[in-house]
């Protein structure tokens, strides 16, 4: 059993209230679960209005297929939000 996260950090400059932060995670969470079967969830910087950190898991038989899910999961992101990642923590267990 191979198991990957991931921990990516975006800036959205736009976002001007923890309301409109809502707005971003929800819809980038429930987009990318419905894409993906994987696990993802705002896991940090709650209060901080345009910083949005996701963490997200995949559990999986190899190891290239954990590396292939992650790097598809970061590029669904990046297509699918304005906002900009600044950092990817990726760690494989």
């Amino acid at each position: 059993m191979i198991i990957e996260s991931a921990a990516v950090k975006l800036y959205a400059p736009w976002v001007r209230s923890l309301k409109d932060k809502r707005t971003v995670v929800k819809s980038l969470i429930t987009k990318t679960r419905n894409k993906f079967n994987i696990s993802i969830a705002e896991t940090d910087a709650q209060d901080v209005h345009q910083t949005i950190v996701l963490g997200l898991a995949c559990v999986t038989d190899s190891v290239s297929h954990a590396d292939s899910i992650i790097d598809s999961v970061l590029a669904f992101i990046e297509d699918n939000t304005q906002a900009s990642i600044i950092n990817v923590q990726r760690e494989l267990r």
